[in-house]
Protein backbone atom coordinates (compact mmCIF):
# COMPACT_ATOMS: atom_id res chain seq x y z
CA UNK A 1 0.00 0.00 0.00
CA UNK A 2 2.73 2.12 0.61
CA UNK A 3 4.65 2.06 -2.67
CA UNK A 4 1.16 2.94 -4.67
CA UNK A 5 0.16 5.50 -2.05
CA UNK A 6 3.81 6.80 -3.16
CA UNK A 7 2.78 5.90 -6.91
CA UNK A 8 -0.23 8.02 -6.98
CA UNK A 9 1.49 10.60 -4.74
CA UNK A 10 4.51 11.81 -7.47
CA UNK A 11 2.25 10.82 -10.36
CA UNK A 12 -0.69 13.20 -8.91
CA UNK A 13 1.79 15.73 -8.02
CA UNK A 14 3.08 16.04 -11.26
CA UNK A 15 -0.17 16.21 -12.94
CA UNK A 16 -1.42 18.98 -9.87
CA UNK A 17 2.11 20.95 -11.25
CA UNK A 18 1.07 20.76 -14.26
CA UNK A 19 -2.46 21.95 -13.50
CA UNK A 20 -1.90 24.71 -11.62
CA UNK A 21 1.07 26.46 -13.51
CA UNK A 22 -1.80 26.02 -16.49
CA UNK A 23 -4.35 27.69 -14.60
CA UNK A 24 -1.94 30.49 -12.72
CA UNK A 25 -0.63 31.79 -16.20
CA UNK A 26 -3.89 32.08 -17.61
CA UNK A 27 -5.08 33.70 -14.48
CA UNK A 28 -2.17 36.28 -14.42
CA UNK A 29 -2.26 36.74 -17.84
CA UNK A 30 -6.11 37.81 -17.78
CA UNK A 31 -7.18 35.04 -19.77
CA UNK A 32 -9.32 33.25 -17.05
CA UNK A 33 -12.11 32.81 -20.43
CA UNK A 34 -9.48 30.02 -21.75
CA UNK A 35 -9.82 28.07 -18.34
CA UNK A 36 -12.67 25.84 -19.36
CA UNK A 37 -10.50 24.28 -22.17
CA UNK A 38 -7.84 23.13 -19.56
CA UNK A 39 -10.21 22.04 -17.33
CA UNK A 40 -11.82 20.16 -20.49
CA UNK A 41 -8.44 18.41 -21.35
CA UNK A 42 -8.33 17.58 -17.26
CA UNK A 43 -11.54 15.25 -17.18
CA UNK A 44 -10.89 14.12 -20.83
CA UNK A 45 -6.89 12.81 -19.56
CA UNK A 46 -8.57 11.57 -16.27
CA UNK A 47 -11.25 9.42 -18.07
CA UNK A 48 -8.69 7.87 -20.71
CA UNK A 49 -6.51 6.89 -17.88
CA UNK A 50 -9.08 5.38 -16.11
CA UNK A 51 -10.82 3.26 -19.17
CA UNK A 52 -7.06 2.36 -19.73
CA UNK A 53 -6.36 0.58 -15.88
CA UNK A 54 -10.33 -1.01 -16.41
CA UNK A 55 -9.30 -2.24 -19.98
CA UNK A 56 -5.60 -3.75 -18.05
CA UNK A 57 -7.66 -5.07 -15.36
CA UNK A 58 -10.80 -7.18 -17.42
CA UNK A 59 -9.23 -7.29 -20.59
CA UNK A 60 -6.68 -10.36 -19.78
CA UNK A 61 -9.71 -12.02 -18.01
CA UNK A 62 -11.08 -14.55 -20.61
CA UNK A 63 -7.59 -16.06 -21.93
CA UNK A 64 -5.87 -18.62 -20.69
CA UNK A 65 -3.38 -19.09 -17.85
CA UNK A 66 -0.12 -18.78 -20.13
CA UNK A 67 -1.84 -15.73 -22.35
CA UNK A 68 -2.52 -13.75 -19.27
CA UNK A 69 0.92 -13.99 -17.43
CA UNK A 70 2.61 -12.91 -21.17
CA UNK A 71 0.57 -10.39 -21.28
CA UNK A 72 1.08 -9.46 -17.36
CA UNK A 73 4.86 -9.74 -17.69
CA UNK A 74 5.41 -8.35 -20.93
CA UNK A 75 3.11 -4.97 -19.64
CA UNK A 76 5.22 -4.94 -15.89
CA UNK A 77 8.30 -5.03 -17.89
CA UNK A 78 6.86 -2.07 -19.97
CA UNK A 79 5.49 -0.06 -17.32
CA UNK A 80 8.98 -0.67 -15.32
CA UNK A 81 10.63 0.90 -18.57
CA UNK A 82 7.96 4.25 -18.45
CA UNK A 83 8.48 4.41 -15.11
CA UNK A 84 12.54 4.91 -15.40
CA UNK A 85 12.23 7.20 -17.96
CA UNK A 86 9.76 9.28 -15.71
CA UNK A 87 11.64 9.44 -12.50
CA UNK A 88 14.62 10.33 -15.01
CA UNK A 89 12.86 13.01 -17.18
CA UNK A 90 11.06 14.36 -14.26
CA UNK A 91 14.96 14.51 -12.19
CA UNK A 92 16.18 16.76 -14.91
CA UNK A 93 13.20 18.74 -16.19
CA UNK A 94 11.94 19.92 -12.81
CA UNK A 95 13.55 23.16 -13.35
CA UNK A 96 12.16 23.91 -16.58
CA UNK A 97 8.74 22.71 -16.50
CA UNK A 98 6.39 25.88 -15.83
CA UNK A 99 8.93 27.10 -18.98
CA UNK A 100 7.91 24.75 -21.44
CA UNK A 101 4.20 24.65 -20.59
CA UNK A 102 3.90 28.63 -20.23
CA UNK A 103 5.34 28.46 -24.34
CA UNK A 104 2.91 26.04 -24.88
CA UNK A 105 -0.23 27.79 -23.45
CA UNK A 106 1.00 30.79 -25.56
CA UNK A 107 1.55 29.01 -28.83
CA UNK A 108 -2.26 27.19 -28.68
CA UNK A 109 -3.86 30.13 -27.43
CA UNK A 110 -5.13 31.13 -31.11
CA UNK A 111 -6.33 27.85 -31.91
CA UNK A 112 -9.96 27.01 -30.31
CA UNK A 113 -9.01 23.15 -29.32
CA UNK A 114 -4.89 23.48 -28.89
CA UNK A 115 -5.25 24.23 -25.32
CA UNK A 116 -7.72 21.32 -24.49
CA UNK A 117 -5.13 19.27 -26.37
CA UNK A 118 -2.18 20.67 -23.88
CA UNK A 119 -4.08 19.65 -21.28
CA UNK A 120 -5.19 16.36 -22.12
CA UNK A 121 -1.41 15.69 -23.24
CA UNK A 122 0.36 16.80 -20.12
CA UNK A 123 -2.05 15.54 -17.83
CA UNK A 124 -3.05 12.19 -19.81
CA UNK A 125 0.47 10.98 -19.71
CA UNK A 126 1.23 11.25 -16.24
CA UNK A 127 -2.39 9.78 -16.45
CA UNK A 128 -1.50 6.61 -18.57
CA UNK A 129 1.31 6.05 -17.21
CA UNK A 130 0.22 6.04 -13.70
CA UNK A 131 -1.94 3.62 -14.91
CA UNK A 132 0.35 1.11 -16.13
CA UNK A 133 2.69 0.93 -13.30
CA UNK A 134 0.03 0.93 -11.00
CA UNK A 135 -1.80 -1.93 -12.42
CA UNK A 136 1.92 -3.87 -12.94
CA UNK A 137 2.44 -3.51 -9.36
CA UNK A 138 -0.76 -4.27 -8.16
CA UNK A 139 -1.06 -7.42 -10.01
CA UNK A 140 2.42 -8.34 -8.42
CA UNK A 141 2.09 -7.48 -4.83
CA UNK A 142 -2.11 -8.81 -4.89
CA UNK A 143 -1.35 -12.16 -6.46
CA UNK A 144 -0.54 -13.92 -3.09
CA UNK A 145 -1.35 -11.10 -0.35
CA UNK A 146 -4.13 -8.15 -0.24
CA UNK A 147 -7.40 -8.04 -2.38
CA UNK A 148 -6.59 -5.30 -5.07
CA UNK A 149 -8.99 -2.98 -3.32
CA UNK A 150 -6.10 -2.44 -0.64
CA UNK A 151 -3.20 -1.35 -3.33
CA UNK A 152 -5.73 0.79 -5.15
CA UNK A 153 -6.72 2.66 -2.29
CA UNK A 154 -3.13 3.67 -1.43
CA UNK A 155 -2.82 4.82 -4.68
CA UNK A 156 -6.13 6.86 -4.43
CA UNK A 157 -5.00 7.99 -0.84
CA UNK A 158 -1.70 9.26 -2.90
CA UNK A 159 -3.96 10.72 -5.84
CA UNK A 160 -5.78 12.36 -3.31
CA UNK A 161 -2.93 14.22 -1.45
CA UNK A 162 -1.18 14.87 -4.08
CA UNK A 163 -4.72 16.99 -5.42
CA UNK A 164 -4.29 18.91 -2.06
CA UNK A 165 -1.02 19.62 -2.31
CA UNK A 166 -1.34 21.17 -6.08
CA UNK A 167 -4.55 23.35 -4.40
CA UNK A 168 -2.15 24.72 -1.54
CA UNK A 169 0.34 25.35 -3.80
CA UNK A 170 -1.69 26.85 -6.81
CA UNK A 171 -2.91 29.09 -3.81
CA UNK A 172 0.64 30.32 -2.70
CA UNK A 173 -0.07 28.62 0.70
CA UNK A 174 3.20 25.69 0.60
CA UNK A 175 6.06 25.61 -0.76
CA UNK A 176 7.77 22.28 -1.52
CA UNK A 177 10.97 21.56 -2.61
CA UNK A 178 10.51 20.09 -5.90
CA UNK A 179 14.01 18.74 -6.70
CA UNK A 180 14.50 17.06 -3.14
CA UNK A 181 10.93 15.78 -3.57
CA UNK A 182 11.50 14.10 -6.90
CA UNK A 183 15.13 12.71 -5.45
CA UNK A 184 13.82 10.73 -2.99
CA UNK A 185 10.82 9.69 -4.28
CA UNK A 186 12.12 8.63 -7.55
CA UNK A 187 15.26 6.35 -5.84
CA UNK A 188 12.09 4.87 -4.14
CA UNK A 189 10.37 4.09 -7.39
CA UNK A 190 13.55 2.36 -8.73
CA UNK A 191 13.42 -0.10 -5.97
CA UNK A 192 9.81 -0.64 -6.65
CA UNK A 193 10.14 -0.90 -10.03
CA UNK A 194 12.85 -3.75 -9.73
CA UNK A 195 10.50 -5.72 -7.72
CA UNK A 196 7.70 -5.15 -10.93
CA UNK A 197 10.55 -6.35 -13.33
CA UNK A 198 11.12 -9.25 -11.07
CA UNK A 199 8.14 -10.37 -10.97
CA UNK A 200 7.51 -9.66 -14.35
CA UNK A 201 10.24 -11.82 -14.99
CA UNK A 202 8.44 -14.47 -13.22
CA UNK A 203 5.33 -14.14 -15.18
CA UNK A 204 6.98 -15.01 -18.35
CA UNK A 205 8.18 -17.76 -16.75
CA UNK A 206 5.07 -19.20 -15.60
CA UNK A 207 4.36 -18.54 -19.65
CA UNK A 208 6.79 -20.87 -20.97
CA UNK A 209 8.64 -18.31 -22.43
CA UNK A 210 11.59 -17.53 -20.14
CA UNK A 211 13.04 -20.94 -18.66
CA UNK A 212 14.41 -21.63 -15.26
CA UNK A 213 10.98 -21.48 -13.16
CA UNK A 214 12.03 -24.09 -10.97
CA UNK A 215 15.74 -23.56 -10.48
CA UNK A 216 15.72 -21.19 -7.12
CA UNK A 217 18.30 -18.21 -6.55
CA UNK A 218 17.45 -19.04 -2.69
CA UNK A 219 14.29 -20.18 -0.78
CA UNK A 220 13.66 -18.19 2.75
CA UNK A 221 10.15 -19.10 2.82
CA UNK A 222 10.38 -21.00 6.01
CA UNK A 223 11.93 -17.89 7.49
CA UNK A 224 9.61 -15.22 6.34
CA UNK A 225 6.58 -17.07 5.20
CA UNK A 226 4.71 -15.18 2.61
CA UNK A 227 1.50 -14.77 4.50
CA UNK A 228 3.23 -13.09 7.45
CA UNK A 229 3.41 -9.56 8.61
CA UNK A 230 6.70 -9.08 7.24
CA UNK A 231 6.46 -11.43 3.98
CA UNK A 232 3.04 -9.50 2.92
CA UNK A 233 4.81 -5.95 4.26
CA UNK A 234 7.70 -6.97 1.95
CA UNK A 235 5.79 -7.90 -1.17
CA UNK A 236 3.09 -5.03 -1.27
CA UNK A 237 6.40 -2.90 -0.92
CA UNK A 238 8.73 -4.13 -2.76
CA UNK A 239 7.27 -7.02 -4.54
CA UNK A 240 9.82 -9.11 -2.31
CA UNK A 241 9.20 -12.76 -2.88
CA UNK A 242 10.48 -15.39 -0.11
CA UNK A 243 11.30 -17.92 -3.13
CA UNK A 244 13.22 -16.15 -5.75
CA UNK A 245 14.22 -17.88 -9.18
CA UNK A 246 17.56 -17.19 -10.58
CA UNK A 247 16.67 -15.49 -13.44
CA UNK A 248 14.30 -13.03 -11.22
CA UNK A 249 17.05 -12.22 -8.97
CA UNK A 250 19.39 -11.82 -12.16
CA UNK A 251 16.57 -8.91 -13.75
CA UNK A 252 16.32 -7.16 -10.05
CA UNK A 253 20.51 -6.76 -9.49
CA UNK A 254 20.72 -5.85 -13.55
CA UNK A 255 18.20 -3.42 -12.91
CA UNK A 256 18.80 -1.87 -10.04
CA UNK A 257 22.58 -1.43 -9.07
CA UNK A 258 22.84 0.34 -12.35
CA UNK A 259 20.15 2.42 -12.47
CA UNK A 260 20.15 3.70 -8.99
CA UNK A 261 24.03 4.15 -9.21
CA UNK A 262 23.02 6.46 -12.50
CA UNK A 263 20.75 8.11 -10.90
CA UNK A 264 22.35 9.06 -7.90
CA UNK A 265 25.37 10.12 -10.15
CA UNK A 266 23.29 12.53 -12.12
CA UNK A 267 21.40 13.75 -8.96
CA UNK A 268 24.93 14.58 -7.50
CA UNK A 269 26.34 16.18 -10.74
CA UNK A 270 23.61 18.01 -11.02
CA UNK A 271 23.96 19.78 -7.29
CA UNK A 272 28.04 20.17 -8.00
CA UNK A 273 27.38 22.16 -11.37
CA UNK A 274 24.39 24.11 -10.65
CA UNK A 275 25.26 27.36 -8.33
CA UNK A 276 21.14 27.98 -8.24
CA UNK A 277 18.92 27.45 -5.47
CA UNK A 278 17.01 25.00 -5.73
CA UNK A 279 13.37 25.34 -6.71
CA UNK A 280 10.49 25.37 -5.19
CA UNK A 281 6.91 24.90 -5.94
CA UNK A 282 5.94 28.00 -6.06
CA UNK A 283 5.79 28.57 -9.32
CA UNK A 284 2.45 29.23 -9.88
CA UNK A 285 2.15 31.38 -6.91
CA UNK A 286 2.11 34.30 -9.53
CA UNK A 287 -1.22 34.86 -7.86
CA UNK A 288 -1.43 37.29 -5.06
Amino acid sequence: MLANFLIGLREGLEAALVVSILVAYLVKSNRRQLLPRIWLGVVAAIIISLGFGAALTFGPKGLTFEAQELIGGSLSIVAVAFVTWMIFWMARAARSMSGHLRARVDAADAKPWSLVVVALLAVGREGLETALFLWAATQAATRQTAPVTTPLLGALLGVLVAALLGYLIYRGALKINLTRFFTWTGAFLILVAAGVLAYGVHDLQEAGVLPGLDTLAFDVSHVITPTSWLGTLLKAIFNFSPATTVLEATAWTLYLVPTLAIFIYRVRQRSHTSARPTPTAAVPAGRK
